[in-house]
């Protein structure tokens, strides 16, 4: 019958598994003294009970039992609780025995009966020790495997939105290029003058009414129309009025920029020109 010492569980959970009551109690005494929290099993079917609803750091097991035998109590915990550190403590050397324990169950060491005190704690210690560097490995390769996880997530948003923010710039580009395109072929001569007052944009029209103009892009606007155009009053629906270098009276609009957009300058619209 299984019995729990104990009962609070430190870090350290040792289970200690055999079908003779007086080797349990023995080992029980020994192990008590390292300050282990101690669960004790007469069989493997209640070993593996105990493993189920305990984390348990190291096993020690006799490996002759009637229901089970060590090494496949040891196979069946290291397919289920594969961090544990597992001791097959034995009366019985026979080869196939130490042979079935290291192929089978991945045994940590094989013991004899009777056993020596030191060595035998000492065994346990470096066992528990054993079982800390690999549960804080595991835990390593847990984050690790989330941190991986997350990366791929995190670059394949990234790989949507970039690939999103290019379609989006190239159907900005296609609009931009139609109306270009468009402002070009407008009848109406068209200026665009930047924030600092320099020309950055002439259309054909404008190219026609001021042979040159768009030769002269990036110059000071006022160094190629008229200054009055730029400074005149307008009228409540933005309209003025003015004259060319040569004479000609035209009306123009001419309105700010950046209402509907983040551009700032003027747009000079010259709508009507007199005749020569």
């Amino acid at each position: 019958m299984s019995d729990v010492i104990d009962t609070p569980e430190p870090r350290d959970t040792l289970l200690i598994v055999d079908d003779e009551a007086n080797i349990l109690a023995a080992l029980a005494r020994l192990f008590r003294r390292d300050g282990y929290a101690l669960l004790q099993a007469t069989s493997g079917r209640e070993a593996l009970a105990l493993l189920a609803t305990h984390e348990v750091g190291v096993i020690i097991t006799d490996q002759r039992m009637q229901d089970m035998s060590g090494v496949q109590l040891l196979a069946t915990a290291r397919e289920r609780w594969p961090d544990s550190v597992r001791i097959i403590l034995s009366g019985y050397t026979e080869l196939s025995s130490v042979t079935d324990s290291v192929n089978q169950g991945a045994i940590y060491k094989f013991l004899t009966k009777p056993w020596d005190d030191k060595s035998l704690r000492d065994t346990v210690r470096e066992a528990f020790q054993l079982h800390r560097v690999t549960r804080e490995n595991t835990g390593l390769n847990a984050a690790l495997r989330e941190a991986n996880a997350a990366l791929t997530l995190w670059n394949r948003e990234l790989e949507q939105r970039v690939a999103q923010k290019t379609r989006e710039a190239l159907r900005n580009l296609h609009v931009l290029r139609a109306a270009q395109e468009i402002v070009a072929h407008l009848p109406l001569a068209v200026f665009g003058i930047d924030c600092d007052g320099g020309l950055v944009m002439a259309n054909r029209a404008a190219a026609r009414l001021l042979p040159g103009s768009s030769a002269r892009l990036g110059e000071t606007a006022d160094e190629i129309l008229p200054t009055t155009l730029l400074t005149s009053e307008l009228d409540v629906a933005g309209k003025g009025r003015g004259r060319l270098a040569d004479g000609r009276g035209i009306s123009f609009w001419r309105y700010p920029l950046g209402g509907a957009s983040t551009s700032m300058g003027t747009v000079l619209v010259i709508e009507h020109v007199e005749p020569e």
